[in-house]
């Protein structure tokens, strides 16, 4: 095929806002469209080199791998053995273990696989995995392994059949991709079948434009549809942000704007001569680079800077990223992409040699924790109380026959008068409010189930398929026993309105029928499920123990400590500003108003002062254990708390 500038200008102008905004920068709040331009293009150039050949009957499968390789691995491999001395040096052990598998993983395009199975409540903070940006080039390389085959078994058959059947599959898996990302976002972020849509649109430009009726676009549809296509990735950079649900029918603005561009940016039109440009051109060259460097420069400085770097740091960071990139593709990329540097079976033993080389220190790393024998670990040590060993977590040891039948976990003394019901973080306070309870004899029924607000027939719909279930039946159970006297809810009770924690995950709700489809619809449900479950329990002459929201900061507590030893850094411990946490929780704590005969539990006095909200007391003791759960001295002093109103 020949070759097309603008298809370079368009890899510049995907490749930097997915830059930017993993730098945080908000103006980009969509920056990671770009990843959905890059398959799309990805789809129409590969797919236009293969037909090529086979129009000519010249393909061969051997030399579509060597060039794969020779286009993916060496730049791949000099980020990952970049990054081996400096995740030795700085990381902790589990984190070191976690960076070893993806040492396993992503020699064989299985990161996509690894980083979904890694997703979790007390997993690292993503944006600290130096490799996270490789599920991309896992989700690419998976549809490379297959698409070839797919062509050469189905070639005879005619490519109108070919093209049929691909129309089908990007349909089908467009559909997929819009259900999961409501229901399943982690695997449909990560997993090929709901991807797989966006290269194949990529790959259906590609059957188009080689066709014979193909047709020649009059100049000003061409420059309509050039425009256009642009407009649709800018807007979707600008205007999409974090919660908005990918890869949905959302996803449909960037990828088919590139498809504009790829069909009528032709020769002469305005967004030809734009993408056109030398700068954008040569930053289109390095964007493969640009993209693999970026992302471990950027983990390990928030990794070795405890706290979230300044903006001015990130941005000396993505200037660094360019010069770094064009090294990497002049002495690395460039060369490996020549036949002169090593012949076939040279580059097919070399990238196996490598690879095994990656997986066995990746499997030494995994076998051995993470090293946590290191000389710069042995002394990290905290002589502290960690996160409380929730006995009921996420609901992982009653099943929901089990629930409907009263068999909750049990926690304090003999006689049940006490229940507690919420999220993790009431798993996170179990145990230590069992401890206080027992005290004066009392026992409680504990019900905790990750991302489910203690209400019934309330749930996220990105999380937790069972919550309005498994809450709805806990709470009925807990209704009925007469001899449970007093209920405690506790949760993150912002889940629920400003939707959850983590940048990937919207999180909206959905009660009793009524569905959020915005995160701003969220509150109202919040209120309507909350209010609706104090009336339930009132009406069964239940006291209400309300706990308030606890700080949620933006940095993993202990491990942030633990560096600060490591790095022999002075501790400046994680917090969050005052203002910040009421703005977190306005829409909870006006529910809370909402409702009388209830006692609150306010936890801002163990936290906040006038203006700053700690995760550690006046002496150092942590009150949380990773960004949002108690410690067991936090849950103690909660709990405590709690005693004391129930005895009093």
């Amino acid at each position: 095929m020949n070759y097309r500038a603008e298809i370079d200008g368009l890899r510049s102008v995907a490749v930097i806002p997915v830059i930017l905004f993993h730098a945080g920068f908000e103006t980009f709040s969509g920056g990671f469209v770009g990843v959905d331009i890059f398959f799309v293009i990805s789809g129409y150039l590969i797919t236009s080199i293969i037909l090529a050949e086979m129009d000519k009957d010249k393909f061969n499968l051997a030399k579509f791998y060597e060039r794969r390789a020779r286009r993916i691995l060496p730049a791949l491999f000099a980020v990952m053995a970049a990054s081996i001395p400096f995740a030795w040096m700085w990381m902790l052990p589990q984190d070191l273990k976690d960076f070893a598998q993806s040492l396993m993983a992503v020699p064989v395009f299985a990161s996509n696989f690894l980083f979904l199975s890694e997703s979790g409540y007390f997993d690292t903070q993503t944006d600290l995995k130096p490799l996270l940006h490789t599920w991309s080039l896992a989700v690419e390389e998976q549809y490379y392994l297959l698409f070839p085959l797919f062509l050469m078994l189905c070639w005879n058959y005619g490519k109108r059949r070919i093209v049929i059947t691909l129309v089908f599959v990007t349909i089908a898996s467009l559909l997929l991709a819009h259900w999961g990302a409501y229901n399943k976002p982690s695997a449909t972020f990560y997993l090929l079948p709901m991807r797989i849509w966006e290269i194949l649109l990529g790959s259906l430009c590609a059957f188009y434009l080689a066709s014979s009726i193909r047709i020649t676009a009059p100049r000003s549809l061409s420059e309509i549809g050039g425009l256009a296509g642009l407009i649709c990735i800018l807007v979707s950079i600008f205007v999409f942000a974090e919660h908005t649900p990918f890869p949905s029918f959302y996803a449909l603005l960037p990828t088919l704007g590139t498809v504009l561009i790829i069909l009528f940016a032709t020769e002469g039109t305005l967004v030809f001569k734009v993408l056109g440009i030398k700068v954008l051109v040569d930053l289109g060259l390095i964007s493969y680079s640009a993209y693999l460097w970026h992302q471990p420069l950027f983990a390990f400085a928030k990794y070795r800077a405890l706290s979230a770097p300044s903006p001015v740091t990130m941005a000396v960071l993505c200037a660094f990223v360019l010069p770094l990139a064009y090294l990497s593709w002049r002495f690395i990329e460039k060369p490996f992409r020549t036949k002169t540097t090593g012949k076939r079976k040279q580059i097919f033993a070399l990238s196996a040699a490598v690879s095994v080389l990656f997986i066995a220190i990746g499997i030494t790393g995994d076998r051995n924790r993470g090293f946590e024998n290191r000389d710069q670990i042995r002394d990290l040590a905290l002589d502290i109380e960690t996160i409380s060993d929730a006995y009921c977590h996420a609901g992982g040891k009653k099943t929901l026959d089990q629930l409907s039948k009263g068999e909750f976990c049990i926690e304090g003394g003999e006689t049940i008068s006490v229940a507690l019901i919420g999220d993790s973080h009431a798993g996170a306070l179990a145990r230590e409010l069992g401890k206080a309870l027992k005290k004066d004899g009392i026992g409680a029924w504990m019900m905790s189930s990750g991302w489910c607000a203690p209400f019934s027939g309330f749930r996220m719909i990105r999380h937790g398929k069972d919550c309005d279930r498994r809450q709805s039946i806990s709470l009925e159970k807990i209704i009925a026993e007469k001899s449970i006297k007093t209920v405690i809810l506790y949760a993150e009770w912002a889940n629920y309105t400003k939707g959850f924690r983590d940048k990937d995950t919207p999180s909206l709700m959905t009660y009793k029928g009524l569905e959020s489809e915005l995160l701003s619809e969220n509150p109202e449900l919040f209120s309507r499920a909350f209010t609706d479950t104090i009336k339930s329990l009132k009406a069964a002459n239940k006291n209400i123990i309300i706990v308030e929201p606890t700080p949620e900061f933006d940095v993993h507590v202990l491990d942030t400590i633990r560096k600060a030893k490591l790095f022999k850094t002075e501790l400046k411990a994680p917090s969050i500003k005052l203002e910040t946490y009421y703005t977190r929780n306005t829409e909870v704590l006006e529910s809370f108003k909402l409702v009388e005969g209830v006692t609150f539990i306010s936890t801002t006095p163990l936290f906040c002062n006038d203006s700053i909200c700690s995760s550690v007391t006046d002496d150092g003791t942590p009150l949380v254990a990773d960004t949002n759960h108690l410690t067991e001295f936090g849950a103690r002093l909660i709990a405590d708390k709690i005693a004391h109103k129930i005895f009093k």
